[in-house]
């Protein structure tokens, strides 16, 4: 069976990159840095420690304590190395950290519900465009609408061969009504999420879920639910709209390249299978097959450039393309 590159009648498309440079932080002995990958475990120990502190900050007037606390442990070379290595290079990064803490309002859309939540969705995140940085990010709705490298998931549901669930945004205003009788009528039949604005995804990504999504129906409990995919590509466009509704939508972000996905989480507590399906997101992250960024209800996932060829192979062999 061949599947389409894209959903019918849409024109092909293309993304661009944004031309920006970047600061980058210089290397303390003026040397070129090598081509060597930073060590994110050793990353991901920094930024547990880091958040460990920033949660005994938290209090309001603790802001300058905080900044100076991020301004000396961001410099550590398990965190620079990262940071240096994003798209907006280390200088870029702290600022926008430093600004989003400053800017931060606790609100009930926020997975950040704090800011020690923040800073650790952030810095996590930064993985995400350290490993794609080479991509080019979706500016706008029509982008990913009509990208030739991303595939309508509704094609792929019809004909079975998808192996996690999603739900569409409601488009009118009447389709938001039911949702919301429904949701009154069987509150917990379905996680609480508004649903994909987009239901696009890079073959890749689609793999990757598929590949989960069959590992998770087969470890959990007859009954439970297949895996739940809460959002997949994104526009630039969008995450800004997310953002001005007070969403902790990181500027950038593996979604707006296309190589980033959430999963429900807390929806499985009630079937048991929550910290199943973590245990199996985290034991992924150790191989170093994706990053993974705890973010409460949803947790978010990026597929990692060094399985990008596997699980495009998968796709192919899996679609008969």
């Amino acid at each position: 069976m061949r599947v389409p590159s894209r959903s019918p009648g849409h024109q092909p498309g293309s993304a661009v990159a944004s031309a920006a440079p970047a600061r980058r932080l210089p290397p303390a002995d003026g040397r070129r840095p090598g081509p060597e990958q930073p060590d994110l475990a050793a990353y991901r120990t920094a930024v547990a420690e880091l958040l460990v502190e920033v949660g005994a900050l938290a209090d309001a007037p603790s802001t300058t304590a905080r900044q100076v606390l991020l301004d000396q442990r961001l410099r550590e070379p398990a965190i620079a190395a990262v940071l240096d290595a994003t798209p907006q290079g280390f200088v870029g990064a702290r600022e926008t950290l430093l600004l989003e803490m400053a800017r931060y309002q606790p609100n009930t859309r926020s997975s950040a519900q704090d800011l020690t939540a923040l800073v650790r969705i952030y810095l996590l995140s930064r993985i995400d465009v350290m490993w794609w940085r080479d991509s080019p990010t979706f500016l706008t709705d029509g982008q990913v609408d009509t990208s030739t490298d991303l595939v309508d998931l509704e094609w792929l549901r019809r004909r079975g061969l998808l192996a996690f669930r999603y739900q569409e945004q409601p488009a009118t205003v009447v389709g938001r009504g039911l949702r919301a009788v429904r949701r009154r009528l069987r509150p917990d039949a379905t996680p609480r999420t508004a649903g994909l604005r987009f239901r696009r995804a890079r073959r890749e990504m689609i793999a990757l879920l598929n590949d989960m999504g069959r590992e998770f129906a087969a470890a959990a409990r007859p009954g439970t639910p297949p895996l739940w995919v809460t959002s997949l590509a994104r526009s630039a466009e969008h995450q800004y709209r997310l953002r001005r509704l007070g969403y902790a939508a990181m500027v950038p972000s593996g979604h707006c390249l296309g190589w980033a996905a959430d999963v429900e989480l807390a929806w499985y507590r009630r079937f048991g299978a929550r910290d199943l399906l973590a245990d199996l997101l985290l034991a992924r992250q150790e191989v170093g097959e994706i990053n993974v960024v705890d973010e409460g209800q949803a947790w978010h996932l990026c597929l990692a450039p060094t399985a990008q060829r596997r699980f495009r192979r998968a796709y192919e062999a899996e679609m008969g393309v």
